[in-house]
């Protein structure tokens, strides 16, 4: 998961450090090989300069830097690197090291110091059922004194996995704790709750077979068919015991190691993987009868033997190559397959290169590969990055023989899989598109993910800031309402729904104006929401933040205009030998009711009519006798944004009072 620069003569690698143990010796040198990296030009702030950045008031990426109609990045709003995919009850969830956590714009310039690894102790976690449209869980508080495992000290590069033990799914997240050592919390769902049940780490120097292993991180569980788990881990220089040639192109610094029945635990002793050039990022995943293994490629230089030539076919720097085998422990380099995915900065341009991070995973038929490029950090800042990542998608495609076709790296990314449904409760914070916004745990479990995930909301909003999100289906009927939940900062702020652009045509506004700092649900009627289209929740109102957005839900047209359900019965009685027609009508709807009752001798109003409440009315017919007729009720009430309707009526028999 290191950041790593193509020239690293610059600076003394910090491996070559006299008097660290093993583990600081493997921490230290990842700190100054990530710090090494992002953009050529740029050298590592001071930490008085880091310092004043960490106290800078906002870290919310003000611009659109995901462009409205791309896939890719996956995120606008936050940064995260080291992508691991993973699929779960028919929802991809995207686990990452959460690079924002650093970050620090100056409120000036709007530029952060360089990415500081030392200080990431979360785990950033996403995800969506279309794969364009993400929902932000939040970070998980993985290591330091206040984390989940207070004995690790950095949450890098996660990994995810799920397993039935004793009757109950298991959700297991594994993570580097810097470069030295790995570890695992295990979760009741693929968001948490979490806990730790180590209290050391799972992969460090005591694990068998890793000796010569400079980095025991980058943590990559599978689960096979069989039940059975394994571990990839591993990365870093290679061990000077090899011959030059070998450290560069065969470094044999990946390993692989069965996982416990428990998934907290592993088997017998890691074996070595035999990946040509490698780095770190070993990830594994299974199609058909073979097992595929990526893994990202070095730069070359003294931690590798020097100048060497690479053997032909070979990854060069910074490059995702991969293996193939049918077995998960048996990695030769045999079964060197070629490069999955070239450095990224041929795709993405001047700032984005270095070493990469990936995962690939199946969703509903299809292969998907994630990884990671610092583009927006490209977007806010220019060519100049500062090393903060953020999450790509592309799909994987196959060649006959099983071997992969080689990705091809777009700000397009992957095809939207279904549209977005907008006919329930869901969370404002699922976002395919933002500017100028942010988000923030709340207090509180989540209205559309239960009680027991987190909840967060959109947040930091000023005017002129907007989310958006994709190919959102309101059917031929439309959508005739919308409703918000939201908590006002200020009054005078409203939120215009618009079409297709962030300026597109309005088809309504949210007025929020209730009571600042109280959570409350605003409704508005649309008009003009049919069909599929790209959705923007456009804010506008006077200087500062306006306020927070909790939840989102539209109503259907073919539902604003329910039956009120009435019901009404007439009776003719005798009052002083005239017929007097009585009539009762009662209000059966769950909402107040205006109900008008007609007879052919006058109509009578009762407004406010109270859900379940019986009225009545004599209608003097000034006659002796009358004959047989009918008594109609009209009621009318409004109800979540939309109007609801509703009549009944019934006979009366003939009466004679002479």
């Amino acid at each position: 998961m290191v950041h790593r620069q193509h020239d690293k003569s610059r600076r003394t690698p910090r491996w070559a450090v006299v008097g660290l143990t093993t583990t600081a010796l493997a921490a230290a040198s990842l700190t100054a090989t990530a710090a090494s990296h992002a953009d050529d030009s740029a050298e590592l702030p001071s930490t008085a300069d880091a310092s004043a950045a960490a106290a800078s008031p906002s870290k919310t990426i003000e611009i659109a830097g995901k462009k409205p109609g791309e896939h890719n990045p996956l995120l606008g709003h936050k940064f995260g690197a080291d992508g691991f995919g993973f699929v779960d009850n028919g929802r991809v969830y995207m686990y990452m090291t959460n690079d924002t956590q650093g970050y620090a714009p100056d409120p000036d310039t709007g530029v952060s110091p360089q990415i500081d690894y030392g200080q990431i102790t979360e785990i950033t976690v996403i995800s969506s059922i279309d794969m364009v449209n993400w929902t932000d869980h939040g970070e998980i508080p993985v290591a330091g004194e206040d984390g989940v495992a207070p004995f690790t000290n950095n949450s890098w590069a996660p990994g995810m996995a799920k397993k039935v033990i004793d009757g109950k799914e298991k959700y297991f997240l594994y993570y580097a704790n810097g470069g030295g050592s790995s570890n695992v919390l295990t979760g009741d769902s693929p968001v948490g709750p979490w806990t730790s049940e180590r209290t050391d780490t799972l992969i460090d120097d005591r694990t068998p077979g890793t000796e010569g292993v400079a980095w025991r991180f980058d943590p990559a569980p599978f689960v096979d068919d069989d039940g059975q788990a394994y571990l990839y881990f591993g990365g870093g220089p290679a061990s000077t015991d090899m011959p030059a040639e070998e450290r560069f192109n065969n470094p044999k610094n990946i390993r692989a190691i069965k996982l416990g029945d428990d998934m907290v635990s592993t088997e017998g002793s890691a074996v070595v993987v035999d990946t040509p050039v490698s780095f770190e990022a070993a990830q594994v995943f299974k199609r058909g009868d073979y097992y595929y293994l990526s893994y990202s490629s070095h730069f070359g230089g003294d931690d590798f033997g020097g100048a060497q030539e690479t053997f032909p076919g070979y990854p060069g720097g910074g490059e995702i190559g991969y293996l193939m085998s049918e077995d998960p422990m048996s990695w030769p380099k045999e079964t060197y397959a070629g490069v999955m995915f070239p450095n990224q900065s041929q795709f993405f341009g001047a700032g984005t290169g270095g070493n990469n991070h990936q995962s690939g995973f199946e969703y509903e038929g299809k292969y998907y590969f994630s990884y990671h490029a610092p583009t927006l950090n490209k977007a806010v800042n220019g060519d100049a990055t500062q090393g903060y990542r953020s999450p790509h998608l592309q799909e994987l495609s196959f060649n006959e023989d099983g071997t992969v076709q080689q990705v091809v790296g777009d700000y397009e990314g992957v095809e939207q899989v279904r549209d977005f449904d907008p006919y329930r409760l869901f969370e404002a914070e699922t976002l395919g598109w933002t500017k100028g916004v942010a988000t923030t745990a709340v207090e509180g479990g989540s209205a559309e993910f239960g009680e027991s995930a987190p909840n967060l909301v959109v947040t930091d909003i000023d005017d002129g800031d907007w989310t958006g999100l994709s190919s959102v289906a309101f059917g031929d009927d439309g959508a005739a309402s919308v409703t918000a939940r939201v908590k006002p900062a200020q009054a005078g702020g409203s939120i215009d729904v618009r079409l297709d652009a962030p300026d597109g045509p309005v088809v309504g506004t949210i007025d929020v104006d209730g009571a600042a700092g109280d959570w409350q649900d605003v409704t508005a009627q649309l008009d003009g929401a049919v069909g599929t289209h790209d959705v923007y929740f456009s804010f506008t109102g006077p200087e500062g933040d306006l306020f927070e957005i909790d939840t989102f839900e539209f109503h259907a047209a073919d539902d604003a205009d329910p039956t009120l359900t009435l019901s009404v019965e007439a009776s003719p009685r005798c009052v002083a030998g005239k017929t007097v027609l009585v009539a009762q009508a009662t209000n059966e709807a769950d909402v107040e009711a205006d109900v008008t009752v007609a007879s052919p001798f006058g109509t009578k109003t009762f407004e406010g009519l109270e859900p379940g409440a019986t009225t009545s009315h004599a209608f003097s017919t000034r006659s002796s006798d009358v004959p047989a007729g009918e008594i109609t009720a009209e009621g009318t009430a409004a109800a979540d944004g939309s109007v609801r309707t509703g009549t009944a009526s019934a006979p009366y028999d003939a009466a004679d009072c002479g």
